[in-house]
């Protein structure tokens, strides 16, 4: 007989439903403990419960960040932001606490998105690092976040912050006679550090004892700029009364000063190999003790003082005293990232930063334009002698005559490998024999790693500050500028600088011109994509809306740019326009002189550029600026196109005083590509609105000062078409400029060289007698009418046949 079952427990039925998957028998209690903690746990309560959950639209998009479940403390309204588990933060903009927050989120945070209504930010460990190097400790970042938080922090997130702040500042990178060493006060880590392989084989000392020397003492700096530097100036030039019978309380505190001068604090040290710097840093950091880098210049006695002060009327602004205030603490500069939109001040950021370190500084910008527009800011903000400030390009190769000074290049100059001029190779032994108390590297996201690796090897100094509007890459390497430059310091709102009338307002525009059917046509048919690009950018409406806004914004007083990364395109546009027109292929002098018109002459309210304006470029009197083409989806670009038009106006317009168009041709790739440009822009708080018809198109004619209305009848519309289609590879290619580093696509081939070899390319059977050239067309076909007329000489045999049929028919 077979054993009774057993009636089933509520326990049995959840395990058989799915509930409970303990295999049967008793369990210990440590088991019994952990099951339990399993099931009251908070974070397999939330896993739980969002598996459980039924799912949403808004579910997969929020993933992470899906905060539905998180209980909210009781006074939720009066606090102003979320904080999620994967550090994700959103900050309510139209909170009372909002500036207050702000202000704290900015210095531990990586702004994300700054919409009108909230802000994102997201919690990193350089962004942890680079709030511990200006002073907020562990628990006070834990204890803020907590205060402003609508809910409780989960315990991962209080253990990323721990975790990420506990070991920084513990060692130093320093720079000392142009040779690198790891620094800290504790011998205990320098050996924790020596007792990993990769970090042991980077030494360079031959002896195993360790450096050991004074600490230098820390004081206190005031901004260049500022108000408090300029009490500070005042307060040392009146002279100080010096008593004859200092009192017995003075003489006490000065025997107690020579006592504590009896113990100094020491440091230690060991050097390491300069081209394994950035291995170096990388390690530390895998290990859990990143090194910060900072430069004592007050006690740099090795280096000459550069005699540079900024002058009188030179004063700096709130956001730009804030972003050097977390470069400059306890009277030492710290390496790192600071963040301003076009038109906002960089260059008078780095100009205030040479001013407080005072030593030798070397400038490197993108281009040689930029040199010279470098050159006259400094001599324009600073007292600094003009001969102290030597250029180094392809056209000028200079030194400063005394012991300090400033140097400015470019990029492609210093990492150049090719063999130099002598006087080139002159001028790196100049540079690679001194030290330099603080390297500004302008524009600093369009450099590639590996080049920017040559030049830190090149230029020994001992503070690098990176300025840039857009820390964005679309190749996501924008990570290495962590290790080689430092963490970001400051990144200034967009927005806000706008309504408080620091930088312009913007209109931006998406303006959608109809394809014609015969550009469309061809469009259609399969092409290179270069060929297709050119199709859509050459689109005759697309010309004429460029023309009207031209005529628009010229009748209303603008300055206007207009921007096509097409060269073929770039010309085309100009000529037909009578426009002038600046690319990679213009001479320097010609460049300068165009601009130059552009900003005094009255009669020139236009020109052309290719990509090379896109960065560095000072037009402040630009105040519209449309693009009629553009290099594919790149966030970067666009953003430093609209920043041409960003800076300040004299106009005190209500409402917006710049204006920014971005013409794209309907139902071709550059829709899908404009939206993709736009994201960075979406995220700094931009509206981009959709213009279909401009209104007056269609009967604007009054245009001889525009080289009267082109391609407006179907015959010059087919010329156009046809000129397009016979167009050369090279000219439906993008634009390739010398020691151009803003395309990601080619930037790793500019220190590669080129090797030759067979490539294999995919064709068509057309292709072997010429079709793809179109070498064969009938351009005449009124002529071949003609042809089809007359009667040509015919074989006897054949003419036989003909009659013979004649007859039969007859």
């Amino acid at each position: 007989m077979p054993p009774k079952r057993k009636a089933q427990t509520s326990a049995d039925a959840e395990a058989e439903d799915g509930w409970d998957d303990q295999d049967e028998g008793p369990m210990s209690d440590q088991e019994t403990f952990d099951q339990l903690k399993e099931e009251f746990d908070v974070k397999a309560m939330t896993k739980r419960a969002r598996a459980t959950r039924v799912r949403d639209a808004a579910a997969d998009l929020f993933k992470k960040s899906d905060q539905w479940n998180a209980p909210l403390k009781p006074d939720h309204h009066n606090r102003p932001i979320w904080v999620n588990d994967a550090g994700g933060i959103i900050l309510e903009s139209f909170h009372p606490l909002f500036d207050e927050a702000q202000d704290f989120l900015i210095n531990i945070a990586e702004p994300q998105s700054r919409v009108s209504k909230m802000h994102e930010y997201q919690l990193t460990t350089h962004s942890l690092f680079a709030a511990v190097s200006v002073g907020h400790s562990s628990k006070e970042i834990i204890d803020k976040l907590d205060r402003y938080s609508k809910t409780a922090l989960s315990d991962a997130i209080i253990s990323f912050v721990e975790k990420s702040t506990s070991a920084f500042g513990k060692a130093k990178i320093v720079l000392k006679k142009t040779q690198s060493y790891i620094e800290s006060d504790d011998p205990s880590i320098l050996q924790k550090l020596l007792r990993d392989p990769q970090v042991a084989e980077c030494r360079a000392d031959e002896s195993d004892t360790l450096i050991q020397e004074a600490a230098p003492k820390i004081g206190q700096m005031a901004i260049p700029g500022t108000k408090m530097a300029a009490g500070a100036k005042q307060m040392n030039q009146q002279p100080q009364e010096i008593p004859d019978n200092p009192a017995p309380s003075d003489m006490i505190a000065a025997l107690r000063e020579d006592d504590d001068d009896d113990d100094v604090a020491q440091v230690h040290s060991f050097r390491i190999k300069s081209e394994d710097r950035e291995k170096v840093v990388k390690r530390c950091r895998a290990i859990g003790l990143p090194l910060t880098e900072e430069y004592d210049f007050n006690n740099d006695e090795n280096n000459a003082n550069l005699e540079i002060d900024l002058r009188a009327h030179a004063s700096i602004r709130y956001y730009q005293e804030k972003a050097l205030s977390k470069m400059f603490s306890n009277s030492r500069a710290r390496s790192g990232i600071i963040v301003l939109p076009c038109g906002a001040g960089k260059t008078l950021v780095g100009i205030t930063a040479a001013c407080g370190i005072k030593k030798s500084v070397m400038v490197l910008c993108t281009s040689a334009m930029s040199v010279v527009q470098w050159r006259t800011e400094f001599l324009r903000w600073s007292n600094i002698n003009p001969e102290d400030i030597a250029v180094f390009t392809a056209d000028n190769k200079s030194q400063f005559p005394r012991q300090a000074g400033i140097i400015i290049s470019t990029y492609s100059m210093i990492s150049n490998a090719r063999k130099r001029s002598y006087d080139a190779e002159k001028v790196m032994q100049f540079i690679r024999s001194r030290e330099w108390g603080l390297l500004i590297a302008d524009e600093v996201h369009v450099v590639p790693a590996n080049i920017f690796k040559k030049v830190t090897y090149e230029i020994a100094s001992h503070a690098k500050l990176g300025l840039t509007a857009t820390l964005l890459r679309e190749d996501d390497k924008i990570d290495d500028l962590n290790f080689l430059i430092g963490p970001k310091l400051y990144e200034a709102n967009w927005q806000e600088l706008s309504e408080q009338g620091h930088i312009a307002k913007v209109q931006c525009a998406e303006v959608w011109c109809q394809m014609t059917p015969e550009f469309y046509t061809e469009w259609l048919k399969p092409s290179s994509l270069q060929k297709r690009a050119l199709l859509s950018i050459m689109n005759p409406r697309k010309f004429h809306a460029c023309q009207f806004l031209i005529k628009y914004h010229a009748s209303r007083g603008d300055k206007i740019i207009v921007f096509s990364d097409n060269v073929y395109a770039l010309e085309k546009y100009a000529v037909a326009m009578a426009c002038p027109y600046i690319y990679g292929g213009t001479l320097q002098h010609e460049r300068l002189r165009v601009l130059e018109n552009f900003q005094h002459n009255p009669k020139v309210h236009t020109i052309f550029l290719s990509k090379i304006g896109d960065t560095s470029l000072d037009l402040p009197e630009a105040t519209c600026l449309i693009q009629i083409s553009s290099h594919y989806g790149s966030r970067r670009q666009e953003a430093q196109r609209l920043g041409r038009i960003l800076r300040a106006k004299r106009r005190t317009d209500e409402g917006f005083n710049a204006f920014f168009y971005s013409l794209v041709s309907k139902d071709t790739d550059e829709m899908y590509y404009s939206s993709k440009r736009q994201a960075f822009l979406v995220d700094q708080g931009y509206a981009f609105k959709v213009i279909t018809r401009l209104d007056g198109l269609e009967k604007f004619e009054d245009l001889e000062d525009f080289g009267g209305v082109r391609f407006n009848t179907p015959s010059e519309r087919r010329e156009l078409l046809m000129d397009v289609l016979l167009a050369r590879d090279e000219d439906t290619k993008e634009e390739r400029i010398e020691g151009d580093a803003f395309n990601t696509k080619y930037a790793s081939e500019m220190t590669k060289k080129k090797k030759n070899g067979v490539r294999r390319a995919a064709g068509t059977l057309s292709e072997l007698s010429g079709g793809q050239t179109m070498a064969y067309m009938e351009y005449n076909k009124s002529k071949n009418k003609e042809l089809k007329g007359t009667k040509g000489v015919q074989n006897a045999f054949i003419r036989k046949l003909a009659n013979s049929s004649k007859k039969k028919s007859s």
